[in-house]
C-alpha cells in the first residue's frame, strides 16, 4: 500500500521541499487507485486528510499528481491570500476534448482574462444583478409555478420542470429567448445537460479523470456523454448562427450572443483576438449547461429536505405567510425580513456541497505554500465540500441544521466557511445569478404550495444518488397543495 512520506513543517518554516516528499506514493500503472476508488474519490480524500493532514498530494492515474486542500483554512489559505498563483484551472479529462482550452470556464491566461471581464460586464449589461434581472426571473417563476398547479395534486419528478425553469433564464440571458416547457427540442437540450452532469460525476466519469489514456480508446459510457455534450454544441450553433443572420452591427446588443458577436466584428483585424468563434460557442456552451442543472439540482434537494423535515417546511412557510402574506410575489428585498428562510436556503446549499471536490485549478506561477515550493502547472483540487462541511465552523456539519445560519437572536448570519461558489479569481461569475434564483424560486414556491411526498418522511434519502465531481440529489415525488393566499 502506498504510504505518505513527509509531513509539511508549519507554516512559514521556509523549507524548500520537493513536491515528492509530501505524497502519497502511487503504483506503477494505478496510481493511487486503491485509495480513491472511482465512485467514492470525495470519500477517499477525506479519509486521507484524516491522517495525513489539510494538504496532501495523490496521483489520479499514474501519471497526474494533485495536490489536495481540505478544510476551510488551507482552502482560504490558497484561494484567497495566494489568489493570483492558484487561479490556473486545471484540467477535466471528460470535458477538455470538447473544450480544449477554450471559453470562458475552461481558459488561462490572457484568454481567461479577457472572456472573463466580458462575459462579466455583459451579463450585467443585460440585467444580471439589476432590477430587469430580477424581473426576468419573476416572470419565469409564475410559468413554473402554473406547471406545479397543472399537477392537480398529483405525485411527479419536479427535476425536469426546474431545469427547464432555469434553462430558461439563462437561455433569455445568451439567446433572448424563452422556451415552453412542452418543447422538445428545449426538453432534449436540458436532458442532455442532466446526462453530462450525471456522466461526468458518475463512477466511470471519476475513473476517466485517473485513465483516459486508456479509456478513450474502448468502447463505454464516454461515447454517451459525447453524445449529450453534442446535442449541447447543436443547439449552441443553431442559435449562433441565426442571431449571425440577424445582427444589427449597429447594435445595442440583445442577448450576450450578439454582445459577443459584436465584439468580435470589432477585434476582427487583431491577430491576437481571443473574440472568436471558437470561444463564442465553447462560453455560450458551458454556460447553458451550468445555468441548467446547477441551480434547479439546489432548489430540487431544498425541497426534497423540506418533505424530510415536515416541521421546518411548517415553519418556513409561516414566515413567509407573516412577513408577505399573499397579496405579492417575493422580491430580492424580502431576503433581510425572511431570515428563517434565508438559513434554511443557505443550510441546504452547504449540506449538499454541489461541487464536493471544487473544480480543479493550477499554479500559474512557482509557489511557496506552506513552507513548501510546488512547481508551476501543479494541479490542485480544493475540496469545497470540506469547507462547508469544515466542524471549526458548522457544530453538526453532517446533520440538516438552519441553526447553523442563525445567531443566538434569530438574524440570519452567513459564517467566512459558506463558499458554495468558491473565493478568489476563479469564484463563479454566475454567483449573484444564482443567489437570486435560489430565493426567488423557493421563496416562491413555499408562499405558493404546502408541499407533500407519497412515501412517509423517513424513506426519503438525502445522500445524493452520486457523488463525483457534483453531488447529484436523489429523485424523488413530490405532491403540491395550494395555499390559501386571501
Amino acid at each position: 500500500m502506498a504510504q505518505l512520506v513527509g509531513r509539511q513543517p508549519p507554516l512559514g518554516g521556509g523549507e524548500r521541499v520537493d513536491l515528492q516528499r509530501w505524497k502519497l506514493l502511487p503504483l506503477p500503472l494505478l496510481g493511487n487507485f486503491f485509495q480513491l476508488r472511482p465512485g467514492a474519490i470525495y470519500s477517499g480524500l477525506i479519509r486521507l486528510s484524516k491522517k495525513y493532514g489539510p494538504v496532501f498530494t495523490v496521483h489520479l492515474g499514474p501519471w497526474r499528481p494533485m495536490v489536495v486542500l481540505v478544510g476551510h483554512q488551507a482552502v482560504h489559505e490558497a484561494l484567497g491570500d495566494q489568489a493570483e498563483e492558484f487561479h490556473g484551472r486545471g484540467r477535466l479529462e471528460t470535458l477538455d476534448r470538447t473544450f480544449d482550452g477554450h471559453g470562458v470556464f475552461f481558459a488561462n491566461g490572457e484568454r481567461w482574462r479577457q472572456l472573463r471581464k466580458f462575459t462579466l460586464l455583459a451579463l450585467r449589461d443585460l440585467g444580471m444583478g439589476k432590477r430587469e434581472g430580477e424581473e426576468l426571473i419573476q416572470s419565469e417563476v409564475h410559468c413554473l409555478l402554473e406547471a406545479f398547479q397543472n399537477t392537480e395534486g398529483q405525485p411527479f419528478d419536479p427535476s425536469l420542470l426546474l431545469a427547464q425553469a432555469t434553462a430558461n433564464i439563462t437561455c433569455s440571458l445568451i439567446f433572448g429567448l424563452r422556451f415552453p416547457y412542452e418543447d422538445e427540442e428545449f426538453r432534449a437540450v436540458v436532458q442532455a445537460a442532466d446526462g453530462t452532469l450525471r456522466g461526468v460525476s458518475s463512477p466511470w466519469g471519476q475513473a476517466y479523470e485517473m485513465f483516459s489514456w486508456l479509456l478513450q480508446r474502448l468502447p463505454g459510457p464516454h461515447k454517451q456523454l459525447q453524445c449529450h455534450l453534442a446535442t449541447l454544441a447543436a443547439f449552441v450553433v443553431n442559435q449562433v448562427q441565426r442571431h449571425q443572420e440577424s445582427l444589427a452591427t449597429s447594435g445595442p446588443a440583445r442577448d450576450l450572443v450578439d454582445a459577443f458577436l459584436l465584439k468580435m466584428a470589432q477585434e476582427e483585424k487583431d491577430p491576437r483576438t481571443e473574440f472568436t468563434e471558437k470561444n463564442l460557442l465553447m462560453t455560450v456552451t458551458y454556460l447553458l449547461f451550468a445555468g441548467t442543472k446547477t441551480i434547479s439540482s439546489t432548489i430540487c434537494y431544498a425541497l426534497l429536505l423540506l418533505l424530510k423535515y415536515p416541521h421546518i417546511q411548517k415553519r418556513v412557510r409561516e414566515e413567509l405567510a407573516q412577513e408577505l402574506g399573499g397579496s405579492r410575489a417575493p422580491s430580492l428585498g424580502d431576503r433581510a425580513r425572511l431570515p428563517y428562510t434565508d438559513a434554511v436556503l443557505h443550510e441546504a446549499q452547504r449540506l449538499l456541497a454541489l461541487v464536493p471536490m471544487g473544480i480543479p485549478h493550477t499554479l500559474t506561477r512557482t509557489t511557496h505554500f506552506r513552507g513548501y515550493t510546488l512547481p508551476q502547472g501543479t494541479e490542485v483540487f480544493p475540496l469545497l465540500g470540506s469547507v462547508l462541511h469544515d466542524p471549526n465552523f458548522f457544530k453538526q456539519p453532517e446533520e440538516f441544521n438552519p441553526g447553523h445560519f442563525l445567531d443566538a437572536d434569530g438574524k440570519f448570519r452567513k459564517p467566512e466557511a459558506f463558499l458554495p461558489f468558491s473565493l478568489g479569481k476563479r469564484v463563479c461569475l454566475g454567483e449573484g445569478l444564482a443567489r437570486a434564483e435560489l430565493f426567488l424560486f423557493f421563496t416562491a414556491i413555499l408562499q405558493a404550495f404546502s408541499l407533500e411526498s407519497p412515501c412517509s418522511p423517513s424513506a426519503l434519502s438525502l445522500q445524493p444518488a452520486i457523488s463525483g465531481l457534483f453531488n447529484i440529489p436523489a429523485t424523488f415525488q413530490l405532491q403540491v397543495r395550494p395555499v390559501d393566499l386571501s
